[in-house]
């Protein structure tokens, strides 16, 4: 039986590298994951059975990482130095140092990885870091393929360009050289089907329509089992998210922009209106999701009905969910239009009235952060 590849996870997050890694049929094993945030280690312990090193990855030596005698490297290291939204400082940013610190290790490592692949968001590819990045795998013989990817090329209707690098150790090769050394915005032939991608895509803030024509439609990865009342009972009543009783306007809510107070998993814990549902299916319990606890607050539409991105399920892409997501409902993610007389006119060109018609709710975390 072929050996399976010793994996190093690093900036391991919640796993969503070591997700792809099982989804993709990799015959690998991930033998350290390292990460310093608590919370993500409490929630990839409980993914995988396994908690991640939670020390300062700046304290690992090129001794260190030899002692795992691992093939391949998974790095997801932090955007905060390189987002457009951000101070773009890049290797000035703090957040940089750990980064640069474990490629400085490469070359003092006995037994060097054969294999890296690196993501974050695009920007990190005119950044100084990724320079400092390209001349230390170049002097340890790495090659590099890199793209500026989004998962519309790939029929999923969401809308984040990534960028992705990918790094051979000689004598390893790609299947395909003749893309080494550059920097690509199409995945090459053997990863989808060549025609349903757009030549020479340079930017996808516009022109997305042209990969929405091979995406799937947004219903199709919505949740099945839901249960929703668009028209709550106390319809045109806003409610507070963030106490959960109380009209909108109370001293809690401070800010009618704000819809909730805590991330995904605090949304699930909450009942809102109709609290959740539980349904007997052949016998056994099974748990509906009551979506109401989803709907966007009147007093949220009022506010900022023109600068939201609503998107329909007919919809062939929608907008990057954000941090945010659930605290504020301008410029977090898109918002989905749920009334059954739903009308695919564009949102920004409808009266509030029409806005608080369509029924709008937030994306579940499942729908919003599974299918990403």
């Amino acid at each position: 039986m072929e050996e399976s590849w010793r994996i190093l996870e690093f900036y391991s997050g919640i796993g969503g590298m070591r997700y792809s890694l099982m989804r993709a049929g990799i015959r690998g094993v991930v033998v350290e994951a390292f990460d310093i945030n608590d919370k993500a280690n409490d929630v990839y312990e409980h993914n995988f059975g396994h908690r991640p090193f939670q020390g300062n990855i700046q304290t690992l030596t090129a001794i260190d990482l030899d002692k795992y005698g691992a093939h391949a490297w998974l790095l997801s290291p932090p955007c905060q130095p390189y987002t457009r939204q951000g101070l773009q400082k890049g290797s000035a940013d703090a957040r940089a140092v750990s980064f640069i610190k474990i490629l400085e290790l490469i070359p003092h490592m006995l037994h060097p990885p054969l294999l890296l692949f690196m993501e974050n968001v695009v920007g990190f590819e005119t950044s100084n870091t990724h320079k400092q990045m390209i001349k230390v795998l170049t002097r340890v013989g790495f090659v590099t393929q890199e793209y500026i990817l989004s998962p519309l090329q790939f029929k999923v209707p969401y809308s984040r360009p990534r960028y992705f690098c990918l790094a051979k150790r000689k004598p390893l090769s790609f299947q395909h050289p003749s893309c080494n050394n550059q920097l690509l915005r199409t995945p090459p032939s053997h990863l989808t089907s060549s025609s349903t991608i757009p030549k020479d895509r340079h930017h996808f803030s516009d022109g997305q329509e042209e990969f929405g024509i091979s995406c799937e439609p947004i219903r199709n990865f919505l949740e099945a089992q839901t249960s929703y009342n668009p028209q709550p009972e106390y319809a045109g009543v806003s409610f507070c998210l963030k106490c959960n009783v109380c009209p909108a306007n109370c001293e809690k809510n401070t800010d009618d922009a704000l819809v909730n107070s805590g991330a995904p998993q605090d949304i699930e814990n909450t009942n809102i209106r109709t609290g959740n549902i539980v349904e007997e299916v052949e016998g056994a319990k099974e748990d509906k999701i009551a979506l109401d606890k989803y709907a966007v607050p009147i007093s949220s539409i009022e506010r900022w009905g023109n600068a939201m991105d609503i998107v329909y399920p007919d919809s062939k892409r929608c907008c990057c969910f954000t941090k945010s997501y659930y605290r504020y409902v301008k410029g977090t993610g898109s918002l989905l239009a749920t009334s059954e007389s739903i009308n695919s006119k564009p949102a920004k060109k409808l009266e509030i009235s029409s806005l608080k018609e369509l029924c709008l709710r937030f994306f579940t975390p499942r729908e919003a952060f599974d299918n990403r």
